[in-house]
């Protein structure tokens, strides 16, 4: 499998107002870390995501293209604020290029503690296979 990562820009912001937030970075978004695994039964990716709630959660398969795409929920209540902040940006974005030997009709997905586990099996085409051998 090969990552094909987007990255628009970083950088903490001084703001905390969120809206201000938004208007200043408009569609920047962090490149979450992400671990892959592979196995002869397919792979299993692993993005920290902290602060997402399953709500801010988009997933896409698009043709061979998976595409995260999240916002945290890390925000200042209203009346206070920050002296020191340095994770401001709660937009989360990466995009994978997956290969063709990977079944994207059967991703299955989890989210549990700021973690995505995302499973995507191999196909059938692609999964190894015994051979018989016949003797004459």
């Amino acid at each position: 499998m090969s990552n094909d990562i987007q990255t628009r820009s970083s950088g903490a912001p001084d703001s905390t107002d969120s809206r201000q937030k938004a208007s200043r970075y408009g569609s920047a978004a962090l490149t979450p870390p992400v671990d892959v695994i592979e196995d002869a039964a397919g792979i299993t990716l692993y993005a920290d995501l902290p602060g997402v709630s399953r709500e801010n959660l988009n997933l896409h398969v698009e043709a061979e293209t998976l595409t995260i795409e999240a916002q945290s929920g890390l925000s200042v209540p209203d009346g206070l604020k920050t002296s020191h902040t340095e994770v401001g940006l709660g937009r989360f974005q990466r995009v994978f290029t997956l290969s063709k030997e990977l079944d994207t009709e059967k991703v299955s997905a989890e989210l549990a503690q700021g973690v995505l586990k995302l499973r995507i099996p191999k196909a059938e085409h692609a999964k190894p296979r015994r051979i018989d051998v016949e003797v004459s």
